[in-house]
């Protein structure tokens, strides 16, 4: 017994997406493509708000920080998988795990509230739209933005001290591309069942909370929207079926992998990726697309950073230095 206290895990093996060395480079390469195509649209977003004065509003702030946390959710564990797809043994250490553990929970989290704020904004503007410069001030703005964090902080805290305070002295192979928490509390050496449901409890509880007050809100703007003629809720409309695609796609993967109780290990392997690569890299695609007043302000950054005199100019530098 005391040579098992004394044996303490200090890097868990972390099987991937998949076991086939074939398929490595193949995987490599595609989802390093994707990582760099969530960083250029998610900063795009960013850039294209701060820089237009037009896009200085609560819902386009709001959209800035769902960018943000997009670039989060998106960085906290892809960078290690897509390094991984180049070597053959995948490990991590014990305290990167923690921390991958302590950010996931964080950023999803944070995400999930954020959305919620979102929906509050959209309520505001549709449902009282006299009194919306006067509720939606830039304190409150602010602090839309600041509760997701303090919320997820707070989730994150909870879920981890369920884990830190684990042994860990035998088997360490987590099935995924990162250490999820489901998988983790599994290879301690002691009974984790009560610990799984409040895990389940906790990240039930966030999600589902979340989504029903998502589902309320929208419920009563979409009847707002109705109730109004169409023409004068085209563009209500539009947002509104961006956020709401948003929405389903981010929370359905969250709610089935920690709420639903019959699940295998490949599928969430392919739920994890979704939220944590594909839902990044589409949010920006579905405000970008449908919101016409994101267009026009991207057309102007283009125009105004890709003149084709100044491109030019710049070609024309880098040749003459090439030259000397």
């Amino acid at each position: 017994m005391n040579e098992t206290n004394h044996s303490r895990v200090t890097e868990f093996v972390l099987l991937g997406l998949s076991s086939s060395q074939k398929l490595q480079p193949f995987l490599f390469l595609i989802f390093s493509m994707l990582y760099l195509a969530i960083l250029l649209g998610n900063f795009l977003i960013i850039l294209t708000v701060t820089s237009d004065p037009c896009l200085h509003t609560p819902m386009y702030f709001l959209l800035a920080n769902l960018s943000l946390i997009d670039i989060c959710v998106a960085s906290f564990a892809t960078p290690k998988m897509i390094a991984d797809f180049l070597v053959e043994r995948k490990t991590i250490s014990f305290e990167a795990c923690l921390a991958q553990i302590f950010f996931v929970h964080l950023f999803a989290g944070g995400e999930m509230v954020l959305l919620v704020s979102m929906a509050y904004d959209r309520y505001i503007a549709i449902c009282k739209p006299l009194h919306y410069t006067t509720i939606m001030s830039w304190r409150v703005c602010i602090t839309l933005v600041l509760i997701p964090w303090c919320v997820g902080f707070i989730h994150t805290t909870s879920q981890l001290a369920f884990t830190v305070n684990l042994p860990f002295c035998g088997p360490n192979q987590v099935d995924s591309f990162f250490c999820d928490l489901p998988l983790v509390t599994k290879l301690a050496c002691t009974d984790t069942y009560v610990i799984s449901l409040l895990i389940v409890a906790d990240s039930g509880l966030l999600s589902l909370s979340s989504f029903l007050l998502l589902v309320v809100s929208y419920s009563v703007i979409l009847i707002t929207v109705r109730s109004h003629s169409s023409a004068s809720t085209a563009k209500a409309r539009s947002t509104l079926t961006a956020h709401i695609t948003v929405v389903i796609l981010f929370f359905g993967p969250c709610i089935f992998i920690y709420v639903w109780p019959f699940r295998s290990y490949s599928v969430d392997k392919v739920l994890a990726v979704f939220y944590t690569i594909f839902t990044p890299i589409l949010n920006p695609v579905i405000y970008t697309l449908r919101n016409k007043e994101m267009k026009a302000a991207m057309s102007k950054l283009k125009s105004r950073y890709l003149k084709s005199g100044q491109v030019s100019a710049v070609i024309r530098n880098v040749l003459f230095l090439e030259t000397k």
